[in-house]
């Protein structure tokens, strides 16, 4: 990724690393890529089994937006996704 890539995922605040969802699920953001049409930052990233290996169902992306935002459902009010340590 050139130096422009890695201005984008900073602009966003969503670093590569591994994330847990709220619903306990893992996941490798691998970066922050732009839509072609919106120029809209989206995250890229794939599912991964508790010792860290890619699951099979491959990439996906989802807009950085909805990424961070925060989440009120089944009594759990807190973000979306967390980075793990």
């Amino acid at each position: 990724m050139d130096d422009a890539g890695a201005a984008d995922t900073a602009g966003t605040g969503i670093e590569a690393g591994v994330y847990r969802h709220f619903k306990g699920n893992r996941y490798e953001v691998l970066g922050v890529a732009r839509h072609s049409e919106t120029e809209e930052p989206h995250v890229v990233y794939r599912p991964i089994d508790a010792d860290g290996r890619p699951g099979a169902s491959g990439l996906w992306v989802r807009p950085a937006s909805m990424w961070s935002e925060h989440v009120e459902r089944d009594g759990y009010s807190g973000p979306r996704f967390a980075r793990e340590a």
